[in-house]
């Protein structure tokens, strides 16, 4: 018979019992207790540490504790098994803060030359008179309604759900025979118009038509709610993918999704952190969810799995495939998406398994698909995609950079909220550092952008070779050997928010360059694959918020981007949520997209040699062919 113990959280109000063999984390989940795992739960990132306060737990993995840590108590939630009675305490979780530009005004976005006609999109508000059945006109209510539909919009073929087809009589009748109908009419070939619902009066004209472009990344949801008749977006509301608590990186969330006892987790916090946007976004425009009649859905490959609690780990697995690149049309009630339970969702179609909509979606706005330059369209975030070429030809590929540049998986990395240091300048005869912190203050670490210019400064001045070795025979305190490894002091104790220094370590270059290369050597393989230099890339295009805070000059000192122009370079803000918007306001848009996504050829890296050997040779600053980096040579030998 198996032993249970008791397990008391000092947070919770009540303890639990569990059997033995149970980890701290499945104790957590069953007293309702917040613990994140940006990881997964595989003891990568050391976020999920507890202090044991009574009792003893097994310790699977102690990965980033020291052994003083060990004494004290403290272990990884995801990684102690329980053998007996414990009393737990859980330190306070870091409050998921961002300058959410998005989240704060609703900027208006301009319309696409020729999406801002109704005539574009595919929801229909029509008006109807009808005449009433009598003695000579014995016609049933349904075939009443569409014979009036026909004649008043020429559509005709429509599908009916049942619930809306039990109300329709009563509704008829309630309206006095004059009732408004919200249809959704596609102009695609074989797909039926539908019914989606019927009101017993008529609506002004000037009443909005809403609907809503839905981008599902990795890290940040958005939702812009949309005037389908006129085309402004009048809200826009930006969230953290509540997802993250179980996963910074996709990968660790296939892993918790394919664990036994988590189906469904990841989809319900997705919906939840969805439908709380939609919610936000309604009360500023004094909306309702429930008038909400269409959606277009971007994300990745992966999100988009998770959003429909359709298994992913085939994705991760050779030969990485998808369940699906194109979907049909669903409901949001088959989605537990908080608008009309009618509505039409419909999602982007991907390309492969780590192409997904977001990148088909920004090919369209960022207008790679329609220049005759040479281009590269790169969204950065835990998974790099790109693509290269032009409006005759595309070819894509990710690349696994991982969560570095998003301030995971370093040791005082953090995301770009207040305290947050963006930018980082080295004298190169003291080695003393000058930051620039978000919100100004004291900072409490580093973010994406500080890590990119902390490295750059600290190869330019010396302080690291090109290996990413720190030179630790230097003549400053900043340089030292910590507990474990080398490492370099940001910021002192003493000019630090929280009390403690912040540092960069010799693990978290080694971080930073695992990163920078899966990108880098992205953009070789796809250039060499298809014969095209790189210095014949006439721009740059970037999308993604990460995108808009990169320094380039950096960017590209680190190899972390091609040694191009400036003025070469151009970022794009959010082309994913753009791309759903245009979809969402034409018909003639979503095609254009599932055109792109079938032009684009795909590029599996983890199956080419290329990208080994392109991926080795940027393993260094900025990389073993300093040829490739003439701008970075010439300041290196200034220094």
């Amino acid at each position: 018979m198996t032993k249970t113990h008791q397990v008391t959280f000092e947070s919770a109000d009540t303890p639990v019992q569990v059997p033995t063999g149970t980890t701290v984390i499945e104790a957590a989940n069953l007293a309702n207790v917040d613990i994140h795992q940006p990881c997964g739960g595989q003891g990568r990132c050391g976020r999920c540490v507890v202090q044991i306060k009574e009792g003893k737990v097994r310790q699977r993995s102690t990965l980033r504790l020291t052994s003083a840590d060990i004494q004290d108590g403290y272990t990884l939630a995801c990684q102690s098994v329980i053998e007996e009675d414990i009393t737990i305490f859980v330190p306070p979780q870091e409050k998921v803060e961002r300058r959410l530009v998005t989240d704060l005004t609703a900027r208006k976005v301009s319309v696409p030359e020729g999406y801002q006609s109704e005539l574009h999109q595919t929801i229909k508000r029509i008006p109807l008179k009808i005449d009433p059945p009598s003695m000579e006109d014995q016609t049933d209510d349904w075939s009443r309604l569409q014979r009036e539909i026909k004649l008043v919009a020429d559509i005709q073929g429509i599908q009916i759900s049942l619930p809306l087809l039990q109300r329709i009589g009563s509704i008829l009748r309630d309206g006095d025979w004059e009732v408004t109908a919200i249809l959704d009419v596609p102009k695609e070939e074989n797909t039926l118009p539908r019914l989606i619902d019927l009101f017993p009066i008529h609506f002004p004209k000037d009443k909005p038509l809403w609907g809503c472009a839905i981008d599902i990344g990795t890290t940040t949801v958005s939702v812009w709610l949309t005037n389908l008749i006129t085309g402004q977006v009048h809200a826009q509301a930006a969230e953290y993918n509540q997802q993250i608590s179980h996963g910074e990186d996709v990968i660790s969330r296939i892993i918790f999704d394919s664990k036994e006892n988590n189906e469904g987790v990841l989809q319900r916090l997705v919906t939840d952190t969805i439908n709380q946007l939609i919610n936000t976004a309604c009360l500023r425009t004094k909306a309702k969810p429930e008038e909400i009649y269409k959606a277009v859905v971007v994300g990745n490959s992966i999100m988009l799995h998770l959003l429909m609690n359709i298994p992913a780990a085939n994705i991760r697995l050779s030969p990485f495939i998808n369940t699906f690149t194109h979907i049909p049309t669903l409901k949001a009630a088959e989605l537990k998406l908080d608008l009309h339970p009618e509505a039409s969702v419909e999602i982007i179609p991907s390309v492969a398994s780590y192409v997904g909509a977001d990148i088909t979606a920004g090919a369209l706005s960022s207008g790679i698909a329609e220049t005759e330059k040479i281009t590269f369209f790169m969204d950065v975030g835990t998974n790099g995609e790109m693509v290269l070429g032009s409006r005759d030809w595309m070819v894509t590929c990710a690349c696994s950079a991982g969560p570095a540049f998003e301030g995971a998986g370093v040791v005082n990395g953090m995301r770009a909220t207040k305290g947050a240091i963006e930018e980082v300048w080295i004298n190169t005869k003291t080695y003393e550092p000058n930051i620039r912190v978000i919100g100004g203050g004291k900072p409490r670490g580093l973010c994406g952008s500080g890590l990119i210019s902390l490295l750059a400064e600290l190869f330019l001045a010396g302080v690291v070779d090109k290996s990413g070795n720190i030179d630790t025979t230097l003549d400053t305190p900043r340089v030292r050997t910590g507990i474990h490894e080398d490492e370099y002091v940001v910021a002192f104790a003493d000019e630090t928010e929280h009390g403690k220094d912040i540092v960069i370590t010799h693990v978290d270059i080694d971080n930073l360059l695992r990163a920078k290369a899966a990108i880098f050597a992205g953009f070789v393989v796809l250039a060499e694959g298809v014969g095209v230099p790189l210095e014949a890339v006439e721009q740059v295009l970037i999308g993604g918020s990460f995108g808009q805070y990169i320094n380039v000059e950096k960017a590209i000192q680190i190899g972390l981007l091609p040694d191009l122009p400036w003025e070469n370079f151009h970022f794009l803000g959010n082309t994913a949520v753009m791309g759903a918007y245009n979809a969402l306001l034409s018909w003639e848009a979503k095609q254009h997209i599932t055109e792109i996504a079938k032009k684009m050829t795909y590029f599996e890296l983890s199956a080419d040699n290329a990208f080994y050997d392109a991926f080795m040779s940027a393993l260094f600053l900025p990389h073993t062919d300093l040829t490739l980096f003439p701008s970075v040579a010439q300041q290196k030998a200034q220094v």
